[in-house]
């Protein structure tokens, strides 16, 4: 019986576009432009939400001040022009900084899995990287869509089958969002908090069987669409709007603590035996909803944090931008590692990752 390699996580790679807004000026340039659209209670709490330190800045696929303006009565088209180039160019940045770290050439790679959830291109992302890259055209190429901000999570234990069907051949794993892409501004506080925390990135992972980098261990998932109401993206007039219920941090609280506990279990483990958690920053109240109910101390999700002032939460890439974090300053091997992401479904996902 041939035995299965184990597969690791080579490297990672992150991107954002240049253009950097920080929440004061945020604050300032929605008052200025929507003050006669918004109700007087929308735009306390507009005032209120952005002036929360959890936030300082984040990262936008505009070119400047004037873009971001532009962005209330953003074309459809345009918008979606919009999401194609700044998608395709921040995917390219951060494969090809994960490549150059592993050391991987574009054509050794057997495969590539590209997950977004903020723009829709017929086809995928996956073919622009080809081309663009000059991959090898009859490489695995598969696009992932509608797994919301957990999607990094699924694209890694996708690539992880294909590499070990084909153990000589790396994958590169691809997740990137145009939250940008999905601005929408009106007196829904559900719109009001995703403007004031979402930004935009990519981050890439080389997933191959040498014996190097963090081990994938074993992985968990859990979907819950009951609660598809509390966050999903919905389609108003053509346009996505995000819709975030009240209720998201008590349901990430209990919905995602069981997920992570099985995890550990299977293992023979304990949330004390886990030395690095790369949690997805959905927001303030979610980093604490799970640091209680798990049990981790404030150092525990201190990266977590640190992505989220500096980045906002940005979808799918954020928990690989805060594992790229702790790569960057070196993790100890045999230490363990836990990522989480969770979303849009809703739905979970979990994976235990071994230093090496």
């Amino acid at each position: 019986m041939t035995q299965v390699p184990h597969v690791r996580i080579a490297s990672i790679g992150i991107a954002n576009p240049d253009y950097e807004v920080d929440q004061e000026k945020a604050s300032r340039l929605l008052h200025q432009h929507y003050a006669d659209s918004l109700n007087p209670r929308t735009l306390g709490v507009l005032r209120k939400v952005f002036a929360h330190p959890s936030v300082a800045k984040r990262h936008l696929s505009v070119e400047n001040d004037e873009q971001l303006i532009g962005l209330k009565d953003e074309d459809p088209d345009v918008r979606i022009e919009r999401f194609n180039r700044w998608a395709v160019s921040l995917s390219v940045r951060a494969a090809q900084q994960a490549l150059d770290k592993a050391g991987v050439a574009v054509r050794e790679l057997g495969g590539i899995v590209v997950n977004t959830c903020t723009g829709y291109l017929c086809p995928g992302i996956s073919t622009y990287l080809i081309e663009k890259m000059g991959m090898e055209r009859n490489i695995h190429a598969y696009d992932l869509v509608g797994s919301g901000c957990g999607g990094s999570l699924p694209n890694i234990d996708m690539a992880a089958q294909l590499v070990r069907s084909a153990p000589d051949q790396p994958v590169l794993c691809v997740a990137v969002e145009i939250c940008s892409a999905t601005f929408e501004m009106s007196n829904d506080m559900s719109l009001v908090i995703s403007n004031a925390i979402f930004g935009d990135g990519a981050a890439a992972a080389v997933v191959w069987s040498k014996p190097e980098g963090l081990r994938i261990v074993s992985s968990k998932r859990r979907f819950i669409p009951e609660q598809r109401e509390d966050v999903r993206y919905v389609y108003r007039g053509g346009r996505l709007h995000n819709k975030l219920s009240q209720r998201l941090p008590a349901i990430v609280r209990k919905q995602v603590a069981p997920v992570v506990r099985e995890l550990l279990a299977d293992e023979k483990l304990t949330v004390g035996d886990i030395h690095y958690w790369a949690l997805h920053s959905g927001g303030d109240r979610m980093i604490e909803s799970l640091r209680d109910e798990l049990g981790l101390s404030e150092e525990s999700v201190a990266v977590t944090r640190e992505i989220l002032r500096c980045y906002g939460n940005m979808s799918s890439p954020t928990a690989l931008f805060a594992l790229h974090q702790f790569l960057a300053r070196g993790m100890d091997p045999g230490k363990w590692c836990v990522m989480i992401g969770y979303g849009a479904g809703m739905s979970v996902y979990a994976m235990l990752l071994k230093a090496e």
